[in-house]
């Protein structure tokens, strides 16, 4: 079963449209497929069609924007209803603010002598309400202001770095009773990514576990090789089912493409075997 469970489309911050991201998941062979855009659900529909026309098994899925310990994480929920009330209130909550937050990135970043940068990230949105920290470093990319995007987070975007702008996103218990009321489950998306002491994971993790959440991505295009062990160890640590997923946004802006991580440890447990 090659499952990438992590991807998203121009619904949020990807570059491509969800019927086209299908194509290029099954080009590159992928045989279960889920869209997970950020705290939208808006291109479940088309991904779906397109899906099941190449022959891939689908998955209906989101990934939510949380705020714990001052920090922004994400969950994936996956295996959603898309037409859940419940599910839909919180996700139009949770993008509440995004404008107001980019023009305060724009402003940020005009101190640093990169003028425009609000405007010229509008040009990579197809939903102004869903701009994102994504569109501002592809056009700094565009611009000359820095390699590729992974480098704008490094030096501008990312959290600490002098470009960045908090937001308060959704409580962790929300997202999990938002994703369960619609019939799916939680999933902690590339936890290699958080820069948590290791008490602090153990903590997210309990929690985590206490409101119902059961799985982790292991092996994800957000995580190094020696990651994809490290998360496989504590997905065995704390009895965690195991997700896969590129996290594709564009095509060379990851690490992998769709449909081109290693399997998941044979030891442990996928998500997905419950829905198969």
């Amino acid at each position: 079963m090659n499952a990438d469970l992590h991807c998203h489309s121009t619904v949020s911050d990807g570059a491509f449209v969800p019927a086209e991201v299908a194509r290029r998941a099954h080009a590159g062979g992928v045989t279960l497929w889920a869209l997970t855009d950020h705290d939208e659900v808006g291109g479940q529909a088309e991904a779906r069609e397109a899906a099941e026309a190449l022959g891939m098994q689908y998955l209906d899925g989101v990934e939510i924007s949380v705020t714990w310990a001052s920090r922004t994480i994400h969950i994936v929920g996956l295996h959603v209803d898309p037409a859940c009330k419940e599910l839909l209130d919180g996700l139009y909550r949770t993008r509440n603010g995004r404008a107001a937050r980019a023009e305060a990135i724009g402003d940020q970043l005009a101190t640093l002598g990169i003028p425009d940068a609000y405007e010229g990230a509008l040009k990579y949105v197809s939903n102004p309400d869903m701009i994102s920290r994504t569109h501002f470093a592809r056009f700094m990319v565009e611009q000359g202001h820095a390699k590729d995007t992974q480098d704008v987070f490094s030096r501008f975007l990312g959290e600490g770095k002098p470009g960045y702008v908090p937001h308060r996103w959704s409580k962790l218990a929300d997202s999990i009773r938002w994703i369960k009321a619609a019939g799916g489950e939680a999933v902690i998306a590339h936890p290699g990514r958080y820069a948590y002491t290791p008490t602090e994971f153990d903590a997210l993790f309990a929690e985590f576990i206490d409101l119902g959440g059961k799985a982790i991505e292991v092996v994800t295009g957000s995580h190094t090789p020696d990651q994809y062990r490290e998360y496989a160890d504590v997905a065995r640590r704390f009895g965690f089912e195991a997700s896969r997923g590129s996290d594709f946004h564009a095509a060379g802006e990851g690490r992998v493409e769709l449909g081109g991580l290693p399997p998941l440890p044979s030891d442990l447990k996928p998500v997905w075997e419950r829905w198969l």
